[in-house]
Parts: structure tokens; sequence; C-alpha cells
């Protein structure tokens, strides 16, 4: 039997990406936990119909934070308003963003380790209260009018929850965090975005895409864009295991998912800094970069591998960081 097609129109890259995103709960991989509380959750919602608790999702980047607010929308039955914590720089613009909420709404807020205080204040009653309290006026005539608010959802998501205040996170009915997928999880998805794009990838060739994602689904899902487009340009048609693996050596992404910046940040304290420890500001400077970047996007990943310990002295290069690049540990040797 042949393979059906699922035929689209061509779309820019992130119109695919949206395509790629699962649109029904049954779609979403993985989190299994996360979304059996969510589910009660939505349920209890749903029956009482009341709007739901606000939930806070946090994690690394690419895990399905923004996915899962919007099937939270989905099984609400409800429309999503999303903006993101730098949009909402002055009173006005948060204000704004509420008072055109109607009954039932979901308000999304990416990036909302990135609001100010000055917002964080404005959102407190409108969280908890359903008011926005707005200062009219200036000086000793200045006076405070208070706007309900009809029953909405705020669902935030953040890389970062430890930069978000006390009294904002305290607010959020449910917190989720979301954890690093296992590769079989990354597996089904590689298979289910190969069958959205139209390419057979054989089995051999997605277990090589799943163990080079950094067990992250959006880096899943470019990594399958690149295969299919190293095999279109190539005229392959039977995508295995060694092509993919071709694929990646072009892109210079080992068999671990290291980028070339990860072998470097290894490579930077195992050949200056013998190994470690070494401090997140002598790093910073050796590398050039800046210090966020390290710890929310290479870091995590490499920790989580084994490839990095981080200690109260500072970044160490683990044994298995010396073999994956193969480098000779003095200090092995000595044992």
């Amino acid at each position: 039997m042949e393979k059906e097609e699922i035929k689209q129109p061509k779309k820019e890259e992130q119109a695919i990406d949206a395509l790629l995103r699962p649109h029904a709960w049954a779609e979403y991989v993985g989190q299994t936990k996360v979304k059996q509380q969510l589910q009660i959750i939505l349920l209890a919602a749903r029956e009482r119909e009341e709007a739901c608790d606000h939930l806070l999702f946090y994690g690394q980047a690419g895990l399905g934070k923004t996915t899962l607010a919007h099937l939270v929308a989905r099984e609400l039955n409800s429309n999503v308003k999303v903006t993101s914590g730098p949009a909402l720089e002055k009173v006005g613009d948060v204000a704004a963003v509420l008072t055109n909420l109607e009954h039932g709404d979901i308000l999304f807020i990416d990036e909302a380790h990135r609001l100010n205080r000055m917002i964080e204040e404005v959102l407190y009653p409108a969280m908890e209260m359903r008011k926005l309290n707005l200062v009219v006026g200036k000086g000793p005539g200045a006076r405070t009018l208070a706007l309900d608010l009809p029953p909405f959802t705020l669902i935030a998501a953040t890389t970062r929850a430890s930069l978000l205040s006390g009294p904002l996170r305290s607010r959020f009915g449910g917190s989720f965090k979301l954890d690093y997928y296992n590769v079989a999880d990354i597996e089904a998805i590689v298979r289910r975005s190969a069958k959205i794009l139209n390419i057979e990838i054989k089995p051999d060739g997605v277990t090589a895409v799943a163990r080079a994602s950094r067990f992250t689904p959006r880096v899943a899902n470019r990594l399958v864009k690149r295969v299919r487009d190293y095999a279109q340009v190539n005229k392959i048609k039977d995508i295995n295991g060694d092509v993919v693996l071709k694929c990646l050596e072009m892109l210079e992404i080992d068999n671990q998912g290291l980028e070339p910046y990860d072998r470097q940040l290894l490579e930077v304290i195992i050949k200056k800094f013998n190994g470690g420890p070494v401090g997140i500001g002598t790093l910073t400077a050796a590398l050039n970069d800046e210090k966020g970047n390290i710890e929310d996007v290479h870091e995590p990943y490499l920790m989580t591998i084994g490839f990095l310990r981080r200690t109260a002295a500072g970044r160490i290069a683990t044994e298995e960081a010396y073999k994956h690049l193969k480098l000779d540990n003095p200090e092995a040797n000595l044992l």
C-alpha cells in the first residue's frame, strides 16, 4: 500500500512550526504527570462552569509551554490573547490588554520573567480580585479608579521562574515544571513531524534525529526540517540513519546533540582551566559571552547528559566530557 500523503500549501518557516505544533490533547507527547494534573484542573473548572485557576508553566525553552497554553484554551473552549513580558512596558499596556478580555478568555504571557515590578503590581489585584486599579491624574488631585474585569485565566510561561517575584508566583493556582523529554517520546514527535512534512524517515534515522535533539521537541522539529532539506537537495528518497548522520555532520551537530558552542564551552574549561572549577564570571570573559546565555541555554543540557557539574567553586568538566571530546584527562591518569 502506498504511503498516504498529507497535502499542504507551501508555508513560511514560522507557519510550518505552527503546523508541527500539536493541536489536540492526544497529540501532545510526553509530560505525562503535568498533563494528568492539568486535566483534573480543567475538568473541574468545566464542570463548575468557572474560569480555570491561573497557571504557570516553567522550564527550558522548546519544551512545549506555549503549546500547552493553547491546548488548555482548546480544552476550555476559550479564546487566547497572547502577549509577552517585554511587550508590557507601561501600565497602559497591561491595562489595554486586560480591558479587552471577555468572559472566560485566556491571557497568555510568554517570557513572564521579563515583566517589570510595576506591571506585576497591576496584575496582583487583576488575578486575585478581578480588579484593574488605575491612577487617574497626578499630584494631590490624583485618584484611583477600580475597574471590574470578567472572569479570565492568566497563563504565564517562563524559562526562569526564579526571577518572578514571590507575590506573583503565589497567585498562580497551579505551577508546572516541564522537564526534558525521554528519547522514546522524542522519537514519537519525530515520526509525527515527518508525516506532517510528507517525508519518510527509517527507524534508525528517527533514532539518530532523536538522540541529537537535546531531549527537546523544538530542536527535534528543527532537525527534521533540516534533514528534509538535505534529502531534497541531494535527491535522497531513503532517509536512513546514515543520511541523518551526514546531515548532522554538515550542521556540526554530534551524536549527543552538542553544537559548536557547546563543545567550545567544554574545551575552554578543559584546556584553559584544566577542567575546572572555573567561576561563571571568568568563563563568560573567556568565551566573550553573556552569563545568561551560558547558564540558561547551554549548561542545563550539558549537566543533564553528565558533561558538566556546577559546584560552589565553579564549573567542572566531567570525565564523560573528556571522553566525548577525545581529550586526555591528566588527573584521571594519575588515579
